[in-house]
């Protein structure tokens, strides 16, 4: 959470989005589209989540993305072996054309989100032109960067977000006018989504896109990591070459806002009991006998008013808020904008985790980062640890911070609805 400053921003030639051969699922070799998809890989958190996705179908690009074996080096030649056997029995096929591809995705309380994917030059945050907002842990990069070595393959799409200023050319109206022929797929995945694919092939449309996306910066909404693997990667590989680019999915947010939502934190070796006493006389600490729904409600409410948390594992909830200013001024840096400083991953890090209970905010053994509130305090139940449930911060926020070269604490935000991993992949040449 190292700070020195306002990014120096300079002169940048914006977001250089290519087309590529993707690779998709041939629907006639699988059991349905829907079953060979999956979340991207760090939202599978869960032993029966991937179980359940494995067992969807033999096929489930789950089987690439999170191979299971004994030791890393088997686990990645283990998905270099599935990649290539898929390829050979015709599993997955490359599109016979370069394009890129309109991706929708739709839900049954009538959200809509499109965007357009495509293989993105990578660039370093100093050039200002796709901006990190979050840290990241080494061993999450250099275990992504194996498996990518392996497979010679982005297996997933980052999702990006910019904002477009609502002009009837340039990437939305191409993204809307191939909206309205009939897709490549059409699937419904098992949480209610919808999702369909076009490919845009068009020189024409292809240049409408890139002329446009030139004039713009992005932001990482989902794959911090996958972007810093990105760049690791393309340092490895004299350039030019196909690792100069990254699989992304590109969202405007203007058109179509995303939802942003908290990333919850499971702390297997504290117990609920042990961390709230070491918070008496810090914070204000009260117990709710309610609902997680009511819980949540009552976080939210307090959030409004400052720091925040609700902890859980020993059958109730537990909301703390009102820090000690003197606590504060002791634990976060001054040396940050104040934006930084008054955010609740920042009070969580810097002041619980570093100071107050002592655990390494980067040890999977002492901390696990999860997207789903349930699925938290469950697992917090089950193993005697704490379920530490956030309050999501906005958008804006995080953009503004990203602007000022600002990154904030690993795991802060999780924006949505990400990209089903599965419906077009990219292959890199070895």
């Amino acid at each position: 959470m190292n700070y020195a400053g306002p990014a120096h921003v300079p002169a940048r030639m914006g977001l250089d989005l290519n087309p590529f051969r993707g690779l998709r699922y041939d629907p006639d070799r699988v059991g349905s589209l829907a079953a060979v998809t999956s979340p991207p890989y760090d939202v599978v958190v869960r032993p029966d989540g991937l179980l359940h996705l494995e067992s969807a179908d033999p096929h489930n690009i789950v089987r690439l993305i999170l191979p299971q074996d004994s030791t890393p080096t088997a686990r990645n030649q283990q998905a270099a072996e599935t990649l290539h056997r898929w390829l050979s029995e015709g599993v997955l096929t490359t599109d016979t054309e370069p394009g890129l591809y309109v991706y929708e995705q739709r839900d049954g309380d009538g959200m809509l989100q499109r965007g357009i994917i495509g293989a993105l030059r990578l660039s370093e945050p100093a050039d200002g032109v796709v901006l990190p907002h979050e840290d990241v842990m080494p061993h999450v990069i250099a275990d992504r960067a194996a498996l990518m070595r392996a497979t010679s393959a982005n297996l997933e799409p980052l999702l990006l977000t910019y904002r477009g200023n609502g002009s009837r050319v340039g990437t939305a109206a191409v993204i809307e006018r191939t909206a309205q022929h009939p897709p490549l797929l059409s699937t419904t995945t098992e949480d209610g989504f919808s999702h369909r694919l076009w490919a845009v092939t068009d020189p024409a449309d292809l240049a409408e896109i890139q002329t446009d996306l030139g004039h713009h910066q992005a932001l990482i909404a989902d794959g911090h990591h996958r972007w810093a693997t990105y760049l690791r990667l393309r340092a490895e590989h004299p350039s030019p070459s196909p690792w100069d680019y990254g699989l992304v999915l590109l969202v405007d947010t203007t058109r179509y806002p995303l939802r942003v939502r908290a990333i919850h934190r499971l702390l297997h070796r504290l117990p609920v009991a042990d961390a709230l006493a070491t918070l008496t006389g810090s914070f204000r600490i009260r117990h709710l006998d309610v609902p997680l729904s009511e819980a949540l409600d009552a976080l939210a409410a307090a959030a409004a008013d400052g720091n925040a948390f609700l902890l859980a594992g020993d059958g109730a909830f537990h909301l703390v808020d009102r820090p000690s200013p003197d606590l504060l001024a002791r634990t976060i840096p001054g040396d940050h904008p104040e934006a930084w400083r008054t955010l609740d991953a920042t009070v969580l890090h810097a002041t619980l985790l570093e100071h107050v209970w002592g655990i390494p905010e980067d040890s999977p053994e002492h901390i696990a980062y999860i997207h789903d509130t349930a699925a938290t305090v469950d697992k917090a139940e089950r193993d005697g640890g704490t379920a530490v449930l956030m309050h999501p911060v906005r958008e804006d926020v995080v953009r503004d911070l990203a602007r000022q070269g600002v990154t904030m604490p690993r795991k802060s935000t999780s924006f949505g609805p990400k990209p089903a991993s599965g419906l077009v992949l990219r292959a890199l040449a070895r």
